[in-house]
């Protein structure tokens, strides 16, 4: 199992690198990395007996990474209208 999520996680780097037109199509390649690190970190506190706190603190953080990545998505649509990433060297 744990062989597979790395496997994912992999994939999910290799969409990243190749997939870099939209805003969005990134932000949903960066979400695909965190919930298969999110069952690494699951799997890890699992086999060693650890505590979740670790696992929480994570989830909290990855929730406040997607937050920001959304806002700063609506702020790019808002000023540029539209979502590329090419537009961002206009500022």
């Amino acid at each position: 199992m744990v062989n597979f999520c790395i496997l994912l996680i992999f994939f999910g780097i290799f969409s990243l690198s190749l997939v870099r037109e939209h805003v969005f199509l990134c932000l949903i390649c960066l979400e695909f990395i965190i919930i298969y690190l999110l069952m690494l970190i699951y799997i890890y506190c699992l086999l060693f007996l650890s505590s979740f706190y670790v696992y929480v603190i994570m989830m909290t953080f990855y929730v406040c990474e997607g937050a920001l990545g959304l806002s700063l998505m609506v702020l790019m649509i808002r000023c540029h209208s539209n979502d590329y990433l090419s537009s961002i060297y206009l500022w």
